[in-house]
């Protein structure tokens, strides 16, 4: 279903603009309706955060941006609480903009996104507060970056605490 409503709001929103989106994730928003935090990249290498509103669930392609900046000008991404399964967090642009995902992992799959367009279209590390490193910045175990990726890490070390629990101290 996501990529059928990626496709979808590729062709309906972005393409339409030179744009084309990378990520998005929904977000629970006060206003009614489906809402989705949009990251899209322009011609020029630009890369664009835009809340997206379905404007309506029975007609194809009718989404409308409700807020939108610049990565370049987002000054720290916040995660809250990187301790607990927490889908909420905050963007610091010139104003400070708080969002609830609908699941942690779609919380992490956006930074680890954010991340990495902020190292290659922008030059800089983004900076992070709150989140658990493990998940955002890729290793060996972890290089397709995706969440079935994070699930094997966390199996890895569970694993390895049991193993751990089982050695006899001497």
């Amino acid at each position: 279903m996501s990529s059928l409503l990626k496709e979808e709001m590729q062709r309906s929103l972005f393409r339409p603009e030179g744009q084309h989106l990378e990520e998005f994730i929904e977000i629970i928003e006060p206003a009614e309706g489906r809402h989705f935090l949009c990251v899209s990249v322009t011609k020029l290498k630009a890369v664009q955060i835009s809340v997206v509103r379905n404007l309506r669930l029975d007609l194809i392609g009718a989404y409308e941006r409700t807020e939108e900046w610049s990565l370049k000008d987002l000054v720290l991404l916040d995660g809250r609480d990187s301790d607990s399964d927490e889908p909420r967090f905050v963007m610091h642009f010139d104003t400070v903009r708080s969002m609830t995902a609908t699941s942690c992992a779609a919380k992490y799959s956006l930074a680890r996104v954010l991340v990495s367009l902020s190292a290659t279209h922008c030059q800089t590390d983004l900076m992070l507060a709150n989140f658990d490193r493990t998940y955002i910045q890729p290793t060996s175990l972890y290089a397709s970056r995706g969440d079935c990726m994070v699930l094997l890490q966390i199996c890895f070390y569970a694993a390895n605490l049991v193993c751990l629990s089982l050695c006899p101290i001497p």
